[in-house]
């Protein structure tokens, strides 16, 4: 219930662009509606998963953890399965995991693992590490923060109490631990819960702008393909991602991808009207041709999830005032595309959901890939900007490499940003890029991967 009323304030809050700040009552009850509306969804969707909250169990280790290490799994009151890592030399810090998705498959028990095993360059760095896989599947930010937040807690009974607690969030596990960040940085007599914060591959343009492109990409896929939905299926809005009920597997979409654009064919196997829609659809979106499917996929079964689940079938999603460009005939494009806007009752849930304010009382450092082909690069200058709306930059430290992943990048450049972060909190020296480049060719020799930093780059916002 403590949670229930904290979600309840915090619209007060927020303002979205474009609002004026003297006129917040005014707005209280068409930004609060949709918000409870929101939340009484993704409380219903939990409650039926809640679990016992016993005690951590003892339980073997993923191998790529180090010798020595202990292991603890459970499952917190609400449902969400969680794991708990300690190595045998612990530092005393320890490094809550948010991770990325949002995954569409019901939780596991161990689900978790996956995270731990990618990332256990923390728990080799002699940190300890705790990680959620969130109490449902699907869209829920607030709802995936709330138990980040709760794994921190278990963490912390299960370790006693750490030197350093550092909030880490990978993909769309930035945006959860970022707004882990601003909802829980302090506890309610104003003391640290976290004090630091690492973001890498981070999903830091929020809710309401982060997915505008997938929405984008359906409309553009739909113009040249058509058969997504097909002519003799049922017939529905792009943004839904699909109708109510129905289900897509993922070989499925790409079958129909490959008719349209022969993705899957080598490029002279491909007819002259599938290079060409191809060409097209990623001229105009911007989406690399190997995660061409990957976007598609996420636009047709995370948006039906959105829609259908979370927003009771309004459409948070707006191509409206969109004006296409790239292709051989803008103009046909643009006159032909299907049109959608925003339900303003489910563009505000959105944002209140997964939008970031920048409003942060915690350094942080943030690690992405220049040539990211998931969460573009954009997204940081996005949140640059944010950060210094609220007049907190001295608290952001950006770095970019010189990759074209997502999911992971080079290890080193991990434990760069994590020596760097409790170098800041401890000594209070506040990294730079240079620093953080510097610190990683010492962990290169630990770890045998290339470190990809670019000190002098710096992404440009995206157009409108």
């Amino acid at each position: 219930m403590i949670s229930f009323l904290r979600c309840l304030l915090f619209p007060l809050m927020y303002h979205r662009s474009g609002e004026g700040r003297g006129g917040i009552f005014m707005h209280f009850s068409r930004q609060l509606l949709p918000a409870m509306a929101f939340i009484t969804i993704v409380a219903g969707s939990a409650s039926a998963q809640q679990g016992d909250g016993g005690e951590p169990k003892k339980t073997d280790c993923p191998t790529a953890l180090p010798a020595g290490a202990e292991c603890f799994a459970g499952q917190d009151t609400q449902g969400a399965y969680y794991w708990i890592a300690k190595p045998k030399n612990w530092n005393g810090t320890l490094v809550v995991h948010a991770h990325g998705g949002p995954r569409a498959a019901k939780p596991q028990a161990d689900d978790p693992v996956e995270d731990l095993t990618r990332f256990a360059v923390t728990v080799q760095e002699g940190y300890a590490w705790a990680g959620s896989n969130y109490r449902r599947q699907g869209y829920g930010v607030r709802m995936a923060a709330e138990d980040t937040d709760s794994v921190r807690r278990i963490a912390i009974q299960q370790l006693g109490k750490p030197k350093h607690v550092l909030l880490h969030g990978q993909s769309w596990g930035g945006n959860v631990a970022a707004k882990t960040a601003e909802l829980y940085a302090l506890d309610w007599q104003g003391r640290k819960n976290y004090d630091g914060v690492v973001l890498t591959s981070g999903l830091l343009a929020g809710g309401s702008r982060g997915y505008d492109f997938r929405a984008d990409l359906r409309a553009v896929y739909q113009y040249y393909c058509k058969n997504h939905p097909r002519a003799d299926e049922v017939q529905y809005p792009v943004w839904q991602g699909l109708p109510k009920g129905v289900t897509m597997k993922r070989d499925e979409l790409e079958k129909r991808v490959n008719e349209c654009t022969g993705l899957a064919l080598a490029p002279n196997e491909r007819t002259a009207q599938q290079s060409r829609n191809l060409k097209n659809i990623l001229a105009v979106t911007k989406v690399p041709e190997k995660t061409l499917v990957a976007h598609l996929s996420w636009a047709t079964g995370l948006f039906s999830d959105i829609v259908w689940r979370r927003m009771d079938g309004k459409n948070p999603f707006d191509n409206s005032k969109v004006t296409y460009t790239g292709s051989d005939d803008d103009t046909a494009l643009n006159k032909g595309v299907e049109r959608f806007e925003a339900n303003p009752d489910a563009r505000r849930a959105m944002a209140y959901d997964a939008d970031l304010t920048g409003q942060i009382v915690l350094p942080t450092i943030t690690l992405h890939a220049v040539n990211d082909p998931t969460v573009f690069v954009d997204h940081e200058a996005i949140y640059r900007q944010t950060v210094e709306e609220a007049g907190n930059s001295e608290l952001l430290v950006q770095n970019f490499s010189d990759e074209a992943e997502h999911s992971k990048l080079s290890t080193p450049q991990y434990a760069a940003l994590f020596t760097a972060m409790l170098t800041w909190i401890e000594e209070g020296k506040k990294p730079t890029k240079q620093s953080v480049a510097l610190l990683c060719e010492g962990k290169r020799k630990i770890y045998d991967e290339a470190c990809k930093l670019l000190p002098d780059y710096e992404p440009k916002l995206p157009a409108e």
